[in-house]
């Protein structure tokens, strides 16, 4: 199971949304013009793109299980959400 201390300390989980939001910054051209969901570890800066977040999850699942992945909609990228890998 994902550590849930990012989740209740405010301040860690504001650093970890700043470094997801940063990587999303460097790839977010790469991406333009794709569809779907890109889940963003940004610890090691790898993302793995699925046409849903259960898709883009699954992949992020598989390198990494039960970490706290950034999940951002190709087609609207203000709906970004922190969550772990389930």
């Amino acid at each position: 199971m994902a550590d849930v201390t990012l989740w209740e300390n405010k301040e860690a989980r504001v650093a970890f949304e700043a470094r997801a939001r940063a990587r999303w910054e460097e790839i977010k051209g790469e991406l333009e013009g794709q569809t779907g969901v890109v889940a963003i570890e940004p610890e090691s800066g790898d993302y793995f793109v699925g046409a849903t977040l259960g898709k883009a999850n699954a992949a992020a699942f598989a390198r990494y299980p039960d970490q706290w992945v950034y999940f951002v909609r190709l087609d609207q990228p203000a709906a970004a959400i922190a969550l772990p890998t389930w």
